[in-house]
């Protein structure tokens, strides 16, 4: 089975949270996970939802702030072994092209 999760792991501050948001994607180095960040959060995807929970906790961890505000929504398909990308792969299927687009 794979578990697929949205993490948006971000100090509440005024300035730039690269510097703080990099240590949390940097702390899922530690775990049997994939990661793809994006502008809006990170993908994680996991053999079982414990590994990605752990991996999740280390990352709001890593996050050196007086406040941190994490988001975490969860796919856990428990009877197919579906990956992110067969998941867009699927929709670009349906649109005859890339799901993407740049302006």
């Amino acid at each position: 089975m794979t578990v697929i999760a949205l993490l948006s792991v971000a100090p509440v501050v005024e300035d730039s949270m690269a510097e703080e948001v990099a240590e949390a994607v940097a702390a899922l180095d530690e775990f049997d996970v994939s990661y793809e960040t994006n502008p809006m959060g990170t993908v994680v995807e996991a053999e079982d939802v414990d590994t990605l929970l752990d991996a999740v906790a280390a990352a709001h961890k890593a996050v050196d702030a007086d406040r941190v505000s994490t988001f975490l929504k969860i796919d856990d398909k428990r009877t197919t072994d579906e990956r992110a990308r067969e998941k867009v792969d699927a929709v670009e299927r349906e649109l005859g092209r890339e799901a993407k687009r740049e302006r």
